[in-house]
């Protein structure tokens, strides 16, 4: 499935809060423009709330210890590195967003069995199409590692028998993936997982 850009809507926020909202420039966020191993396939704009992570995109500067949150506003620039990015950190933040299935790049495995609270990650990898920032693999195609983001969620209307829209029978988490590349829109509550867990 390919996507012509990051979510965007009235339903990508999950969860009233916690907001701790950080002001970045553009160039301080990855994986956007040309700050990633994608390359250019990834742009952000106003109204749009992509992933992202904070701060160095290699080893020496931090990766994968990195912030990481979504993206709430954006102000574009003169120039790309002087846009202003305002991302919510808080942990514990719902987003609805879409995620690649790749648990491994090179011999290509993918992840099939979902469950809540698996871990999914910032992944700058070039196989994720335009606007997918979030995979399930803890490294990306060149073999670094890629900090966590968070881990999946129920989202708002997924709660069997109860929640937003009434009943409902099933949930993201009622389903299996094909053993194959799949992008799907799933629920992911953000925490600062690579920091936190180090």
């Amino acid at each position: 499935m390919a996507n012509e850009t990051f979510f965007a809507g009235t339903d990508w926020q999950q969860s009233s809060g916690p907001y701790t909202v950080v002001q970045v420039h553009e160039s301080d966020i990855w994986p956007i423009a040309d700050n990633s191993i994608s390359g250019t396939k990834d742009a952000i704009d106003e109204g749009l709330h992509p992933v992202v992570a904070i701060g160095g995109r290699t080893a020496a500067l931090g990766r994968p210890l990195n912030l990481t949150g979504v993206v709430v506003s954006f102000t574009a620039g003169l120039t790309v590195p002087l846009g202003l990015v305002r991302v919510n950190i808080a942990d514990g933040f719902i987003v609805r967003q879409i995620v690649n299935n790749h648990l491994t790049y090179g011999g290509e495995t993918y992840e099939t069995t979902l469950v809540p609270g698996y871990p999914v990650y910032v992944d700058d990898s070039a196989q994720l199409s335009e606007g997918v920032t979030l995979s399930f693999s803890p490294l990306n195609s060149a073999g670094v590692k890629n900090p966590q983001a968070g881990v999946l969620w129920y989202c708002q209307d997924e709660y069997a028998d109860s929640g937003v829209g009434g009943p409902n029978l099933a949930a993201t988490f009622d389903t299996t993936l094909l053993n194959s590349e799949v992008e799907q829109e799933f629920c992911v509550l953000l925490f600062n997982g690579s920091r936190e867990l180090a």
